[in-house]
């Protein structure tokens, strides 16, 4: 039997609700399928372990997890922790010296959840959004200077490598044509921004030629929320920068109906690293201890998760568990507008895996 060593860091807020949620349904599936089985280790880094040791992971913390077959991972943040301290001390420092350079973000309306825009159907909103990960306006280029005095000044320097947009372009055009429509959106600023943005159309054309199969068009990323919002039928895959993608996917999430549903894949493509997996929500302090958070998000997550591990068929399983689950308005948590508990979500979808009634 296959054993799947998985590193859970549940990190800050009610991450440690929905990662305990996702392992219980993890465990659960696969006792149901028999022919795997996953090997949990929990790290307990974040702002808690911040505050006692100043750093939000141990400095031979990636060594730990390194060869680990895949990350669970719960959020970073904290109220009382500046947000820069805890993005880069946790989740950009696995995410960019494992080279998880494809964040993939896929969006839709599961069954019984009710998207805000105006009379949306399903079909109209089934969408993947790729996040270019590693670079970017998230490169950490920049610094601050004469820091409290009246000139002082800071810069964020936008870095975009030929290396780095072809990988990311090159796999969301693999994606397009993996779906049924073949259809890619790249997401650009190029008018404004006229050397990197310039620089990322080009290479857009040059990747395009490889996929003659693929239809693909262009949209400015202010344009594209509008897009988003009043013409969701037409788009299927689309790939942004960092940023860009950062923002749109909150969009995207809030549009199929709650944070709290929306899954994110961190992929090393080529398997070099362990590639990680988290619900795209945050730490949510506002509702931490009252058993309310939503764990869909965890459990999509995990659906890709088993995906990347070659698992299908449970990826597909808990799928199915997922939307059974979210088709009975009993069973959603207060950001869906209903009344669930975690605890009680968590029971319908592992009932849910073992064919019972949820």
């Amino acid at each position: 039997m296959k054993t799947y060593k998985i590193a859970a860091i549940p990190g800050d807020g009610i991450g440690t609700e929905v990662i305990a949620a996702g392992v219980e349904a993890l465990q659960a599936l696969a006792k149901r399928e028999g022919a795997f089985a996953f090997k949990v280790d929990h790290f307990d880094w974040g702002s808690a372990y911040y505050k006692k040791h100043g750093r939000m992971m141990p400095a031979d913390g990636r060594d730990q997890i390194r060869h680990h077959d895949a990350i669970l991972f719960g959020s970073a943040g904290a109220p009382d922790v500046p947000d820069h301290i805890t993005l880069w001390g946790l989740r950009l420092a696995i995410c960019q010296p494992f080279d998880q350079y494809a964040n993939v973000r896929p969006t839709r309306v599961l069954p019984g959840i009710t998207s805000p825009l105006r009379k949306v159907e399903a079909k109209e909103l089934d969408w993947v959004i790729v996040r270019e990960n590693s670079e970017g306006e998230y490169a950490g280029v920049g610094g601050r200077v004469h820091q409290g005095s009246p000139l002082e000044a800071a810069t964020d320097v936008s870095v975009f490598t030929r290396a780095g947009v072809e990988r990311i372009m090159r796999f969301a055009f693999h994606l397009a044509q993996s779906r049924p429509r073949k259809l890619l959106t790249v997401v650009t600023k190029s008018n404004a921004q006229r050397h990197a943005m310039v620089m990322w159309d080009e290479i857009a054309t040059e990747i395009s030629a490889e996929f003659k199969d693929v239809n693909w068009d262009k949209m400015l990323v202010d344009a594209m929320t509008m897009r988003m919002v009043m013409r969701p039928e037409t788009i299927d895959t689309v790939v942004a920068t960092n940023l860009h993608a950062d923002i749109l996917s909150d969009l995207a999430a809030a549009l199929a109906g709650s944070l709290g549903i929306a899954p994110t894949a961190n992929l090393n493509p080529e398997k070099v690293y362990p590639s990680m997996f988290e619900p795209i929500h945050g730490s949510a302090f506002d509702i931490m201890g009252k058993g309310i958070a939503n764990p869909i998000g965890t459990f999509w997550s995990a659906v890709m998760m088993l995906e990347h591990l070659g698992e299908v068929s449970a990826a597909g399983r808990l799928m199915n568990a997922i939307e059974r689950v979210t088709s009975d308005a009993r069973f959603h948590t207060p950001d869906l507008g209903g009344k669930a508990r975690t605890a009680e979500v968590t029971a319908a979808v592992i009932d849910a895996i073992h064919g019972a009634n949820a």
